[in-house]
């Protein structure tokens, strides 16, 4: 090959057929794969594969959704369907559209070693994982959303590579011994011939976008992206987005997440931002987490007040410059002026059921009640929802983290990090095997479950929660403007109002175990209920009719400013007002 500026590398070859294999054979003597290979048939230290990437796309007519009406449903391909593919997949989308879903988030899909994998141990970014079906399978899963009128979402990995079958650094000056990440080196978007990295991983994102058609790129962990220079990555990753996006003809966003709660990421560039579309924030999450459990170990110490929960909802960050006692510094800044449809919230993902040792879903922690609670919390929120697979009708199996490398100091390795992670949680029992395949089987989700009462009621109570959210105007239109978010500590109850025009709406969560009495400035009018968790369409077992348990809330309430309530523990309910009284 012959070298050309900025240190790259070509030579043309004839007569090469779709299907040829092929290495790079390094001065040193060594043979690598492409780093930007598009298929590697035999795994992260096999050779690459040319392939015809040619599909006979059908969605012309696809102009994508704006950003407040994403509500996201987070799957990991391997264990989302029976066959672990991208085809399998695709035969559940018809009930992920039934229930209200607007938009399919993948997990990291970029070859990996072995076929067990959460997806951040990648190494070829540009290289459709081949146990998953390859890229054109890929194309047919994004083709299919689209034609059911669902946005895709891809999670991509900008921060660092995995450890196994990662050849980059022999190629070029991909890395940086200036900065540390808690996976190895740190990719170098800073340093002396940075420009070309930043090109291979901007290209890369345009890529998926532009061949595969993705409508949102969920950028993993951005606070492990080291860059101090004028123009940091993350705003020329964001500008080349959005420019693509405009000569594509549709909206394309990007939704970093990040430990740091900095609303810079969500701010334009002329205002001193990165300019991405949306963020995750992991506050909500905690927040809820930690009054349902009452779990205060790890970084669930900074939490477990209603005055948390409520300043997520009305904010967003919850800290945001205060004393955080679980990183013994302040932390945050403040997210008051960010648009709350920029901001992502979840009662679960695969980070936050996967990082538990034991890898307990919502479903194993708290009761039934407390999951109607959340799923509610959720999605009365003003903020744009995040469902991990399964969560709709409260599915058991964990989520653990699995691994299949063929390195057995590696093995080992990953297996004393896990033991490691969990210094700060309390936590009882063994750790799974990352490595063993009967832990990654468990992580499979058990849709036989739906034939149980108990979690085809939960669904039906998701499916009418999404309902409620998409057609009451107060809860569909996305903005802290028109929002009143207060949390009563003595009683462990949160008062929610949301409103739109002379539209309002309030909701009552009461995370107690028992009756509460408060006092709530409704204004004037005719409220008339909506939505009752005690109703008994939504028990498992219908009440006795002379317990005090029975007793729901009425079913309009007319207030002339203040009205007295009482709320049962463990219960939420949703008002509308009455209008043109």
């Amino acid at each position: 090959m012959q070298p050309t500026e900025r240190g790259y590398f070509q030579v043309d070859v004839a007569g090469l057929a779709l299907g040829s294999l092929y290495l790079y054979c390094l001065d040193n003597g060594q043979q690598r794969p492409d780093p930007a290979s598009r298929f590697q048939v035999e795994g992260v230290h096999g050779p690459s594969q040319i392939v015809d990437l040619h599909f006979d796309w059908q969605d012309q007519s696809w102009k994508g959704l704006p950003l407040q009406d994403y509500l996201i449903y987070e799957l990991h391909v391997g264990t989302f369907a029976d066959e672990g593919t991208f085809d399998d997949a695709v035969s559940h989308l018809d009930a992920l559209k039934e229930l209200g879903i607007t938009a399919i988030e993948l997990m990291p899909v970029a070859q990996f070693p072995g076929n067990r994998n959460w997806g951040y141990d990648g190494v070829y970014p540009y290289a459709v994982q081949n146990s998953y079906g390859g890229p054109l399978a890929l194309k047919r899963l994004v083709q299919a959303c689209h034609e059911r009128g669902l946005a895709a979402i891809l999670d991509v990995v900008y921060n660092h590579l995995g450890p196994e079958g990662n050849y980059l650094g022999e190629f070029g000056h991909y890395f940086t011994d200036r900065y540390r990440t808690p996976w190895g080196d740190a990719i170098n978007f800073d340093g002396p011939h940075s420009d070309e990295v930043r090109r291979f991983f901007i290209e890369n994102a345009l890529y998926w976008i532009t061949e595969f058609h993705f409508d949102a790129l969920r950028l993993d962990a951005v606070h492990a992206i080291f860059d101090h220079s004028a123009w940091p990555f993350l705003a020329e990753l964001s500008h080349a987005v959005h420019c693509r996006g405009e000569e594509l003809n549709r909206p394309v966003y990007l939704i970093p997440e990040s430990s740091l709660n900095d609303v810079r990421l969500i701010r334009p560039w002329a205002q001193g931002g990165y300019g991405c579309d949306a963020q995750w924030n992991d506050d909500f999450h905690h927040s809820l987490h930690a009054l349902l459990t009452g779990e205060r170990t790890g970084y669930y110490q900074d939490f477990g007040r209603m005055e948390h929960l409520a300043k997520s909802l009305n904010e967003g960050f919850v800290y945001t410059g205060q004393y955080s006692a679980y990183r013994q510094r302040r932390h945050g800044n403040s997210a008051r002026e960010a648009s709350s449809h920029r901001l992502v919230v979840c009662t679960q993902n695969h980070d936050q059921v996967g990082n538990r040792r034991l890898g307990e879903r919502l479903s194993r922690l708290v009761s039934f009640e407390d999951l109607k609670l959340a799923a509610a919390t959720l999605l009365l929120s003003p903020c744009i929802p995040l469902l991990f697979m399964g969560e709709e009708y409260g599915e058991t199996a964990p989520f653990l983290y699995f691994i299949s490398h063929s390195d057995p100091d590696l093995v080992e390795a990953v297996r004393r990090g896990r033991q490691m992670e969990f210094a700060a949680f309390a936590g009882q029992g063994e750790t799974p095997d990352p490595q063993g395949e009967t832990t990654f089987q468990r992580a499979k989700l058990n849709r036989g479950l739906l034939q149980e009462p108990k979690h085809r009621l939960l669904r039906k109570f998701y499916r009418e929660l999404v309902h409620l959210r998409k057609t009451l105007p107060p809860l569909s239109v996305l903005c802290k403007e028109n929002l009143e978010v207060v949390g009563f500590e003595e009683e462990k109850v949160l008062f929610l109002r949301r409103w739109q025009e002379a539209s309002q709406v309030f909701a009552i969560f009461s995370f107690g175990t028992r009756d509460s009495e408060l006092s709530l400035p409704l204004g004037t009018g005719l409220w008339t209920k909506v939505l009752d968790s005690e109703d008994p369409r939504w028990k498992l077992k219908a009440p006795v009719l002379d317990s005090p348990s029975a007793n729901t809330l009425p079913r309009t309430i007319r207030s002339n400013g203040t009205v007295t309530l009482v709320l049962q523990g463990k219960a939420l309910a949703l008002f509308a007002l009455k209008e043109d009284q």
